[in-house]
């Protein structure tokens, strides 16, 4: 599981106060930047590094569409391609078995009879499992890595990190499989985990290329890491067409061909620099409007007959890059209507702005912060069990091998094409429903696919992957949808990274589930799932509750709040005209 997937802005509003304390009325909002950077934040007496200069940018406007759009399509394919192959691990675990990976930890000969029905010992199965869950550990802490060297270094310097990486982890996934003394299987699945996330979290940064669909850009981004799940899929079936004869090692070698392309593109067709922002560009926009700029110090060194044609020809430089800039960003109507846009879905999710503006350890003080952490846990235990052990689930509840088989393979298509197709219903589903509904309808899906997991029929494990395959992408989006609106923008990398850190330490813990499950329950899943189906559900109620109480509570105080501050600003327009206008 990786929580840097989302379908959520790449920037977006804090609410802004007035005054000098927590209870001060609203006073308007700041666009900031979505950052992964746990090190960042806005206030600097809170910030944990040094404040540096901004990194240079590009304007969308100087660079062809046609140009931008083979980057963002690059972009997108590079994705497919390379950054979340690691979560394709259903696909690839019965060729680990078939080859032997470590079946050295078994008692039993390798060539025995188990061998053709790929059933591995427990102590096997262990170990394979946390060759999963360490990969999906290291994507979302390396995440955080990401996000630091995005902010300070830019985008290129991430493409190239993650070039280095999965040329790495893929050299060494080869030599581990031609190599049977050579253990470097785990390290290997790490190092492709680490290069997928450096490539997919600045990947979101190409959104700028086209301002007016941003939202659509990022939805094509995250579609792209559903999708790459289905590389371990694809070699799978090529795996099984040729019985096996193209190796393990030689796809690994093979896959090196990626990191290639990717610095070739990045050095001949990707820009150097991030483009500009909204903001950056609305700046822009405001500049053009001014008249006043076509109006120099110099011209009175111009000659009164020619000073009308030179701030004509300046009016019309001005008025064309006006053009321009507004073909990128839109024009003023499609901004108007954006802007409508965001603050209906602001007070449609009832809770946006609640602590936006508190310090981040302020934050992390609140029952808001603990429940969510919390159900991440909880889900990320749950998500990354599931992936790792779906066979041997099966194979116990079903008692059948090819039962078990069926259902894992329709996970393995499901899997990425239920991200790529529940995408754009996922932004409607965050833009349309209060924050209140969306936690709903996620502890709705935990009980659901906790009762199914437990039912040892068919036609259950079916219904158990398609919700499964729904919530997985959903709660990516929603968790950074809920962080934003609730948190703001501006402590999202930290309160992120200290979710990612503690979810992953805990994940560990799969190690132990995995043993509870193989000794004490007799290989059977249903105790543990039980176990995660009611404490996840639990923890869902609790904070779908709270939510509710409380957005009730904030948005009649929102509501006085926006009155006393209408009111007193009128009072002072009232009396003290002379003071000029209040903004």
């Amino acid at each position: 599981m990786s929580l840097a997937q989302h379908v959520t802005a790449i920037e977006g509003i804090d609410r802004e106060f007035t005054g000098d304390d927590d209870d001060s009325t609203l006073g308007g909002g700041l666009w900031r930047p979505l950052s992964y950077n746990p090190l960042v934040t806005t206030d600097h007496l809170e910030s944990l590094e040094p404040v540096v200069e901004p990194l240079p940018h590009i304007a969308a406007y100087k660079v062809s569409a046609g140009k931008r759009m083979a980057q963002v399509a690059f972009g997108a394919i590079m994705c497919c391609l390379a950054s979340g192959i690691v979560f394709g691990f259903a696909s690839l675990k019965p060729i680990l078995i078939a080859e032997g990976v470590y079946s050295e930890l078994c008692d039993t000969d390798p060539s025995d009879e188990n061998r053709p029905d790929r059933i591995p010992c427990p102590e096997q199965d262990m170990r394979l499992n946390l060759f999963f869950v360490a990969a999906s550990i290291t994507a979302n802490i390396a995440a955080l890595f990401a996000g630091y060297s995005l902010d300070h270094y830019g985008r290129r310097t991430c493409y190239i990190i993650a070039a280095i990486f999965i040329a790495a982890g893929s050299v060494l996934l080869g030599y581990a499989f031609a190599i049977p003394e050579f253990d470097g299987y785990v390290v290997g699945n790490m190092m492709l985990s680490i290069g997928g996330t450096f490539l997919f979290v600045p990947s979101f940064r190409l959104a700028n290329a086209f301002p007016k669909y941003s939202g659509l850009i990022v939805a094509v981004i995250t579609g792209s890491f559903d999708a790459s799940a289905a590389v371990l899929l694809l070699y799978k079936m090529i795996w099984e067409a040729t019985n096996g004869s193209f190796a393990p090692n030689q796809f690994f070698f093979a896959y090196t061909i990626v990191p290639v392309i990717l610095l070739i593109g990045e050095f001949t067709l990707m820009p150097r620099d991030a483009y500009q922002t909204t903001p950056d560009l609305e700046h822009k926009i405001e500049k053009a409007y001014d008249a006043t700029r076509d109006i120099h110090d110099s011209d009175q060194d111009v000659a009164p007959t020619e000073l009308h044609r030179v701030r004509a020809t300046r009016a019309d430089r001005r008025l064309v890059k006006l053009g321009q800039i507004e073909d990128v960003v839109g024009d003023a109507d499609e901004r108007e209507e954006r802007a409508q846009k965001n603050e209906e879905i602001q007070l449609t999710s009832g809770v946006w702005g609640v602590l936006h503006g508190l310090p981040a350890h302020r934050q992390m003080m609140t029952a808001w912060f603990i429940f969510i952490l919390l159900l991440t846990v909880i889900q990320m235990v749950k998500m990354n069990n599931f992936i790792s052990t779906i066979w041997s689930q099966y194979r116990y509840l079903l008692q059948s091998n090819e039962d078990a088989e069926t259902i894992t393979q329709f996970f393995n298509i499901a899997l990425p094409l239920g991200g790529i197709l529940t995408t754009p219903f996922i932004g409607l589903l965050l833009n349309n429903l209060s924050v209140t509904a969306i936690i709903g309808v996620l502890t709705g899906f935990v009980a659901i696919i906790g009762v199914l997991n437990c039912i040892p029929l068919l036609s259950a494990g079916y219904a158990t992957v398609l919700f499964f395959v729904i919530f997985r992408p959903l709660y990516y989006s929603a968790m950074s949808d809920y962080a934003t609106k609730v948190f703001g923008f501006a402590t999202f990398g930290r309160l992120y990274g200290t979710i990612t850190c503690i979810s992953g330490v805990l994940t560990f813990s799969q190690a132990g589930l995995d043993a509870l499950t193989h000794g004490l329950f007799n290989d059977n899943p249903t105790p543990i799932n039980i176990g995660l189906a009611v404490t996840g559900t639990a923890v869902g109620l609790f904070l779908t509750i709270y939510v509710a109480i409380n957005s009730n509570v904030y948005r009649e105080e929102s509501k006085e709040c926006s009155y006393e501050y209408d009111e007193r600003r009128c009072l002072v327009r009232e009396g003290h005209d002379d003071y000029g206008t209040i903004v």
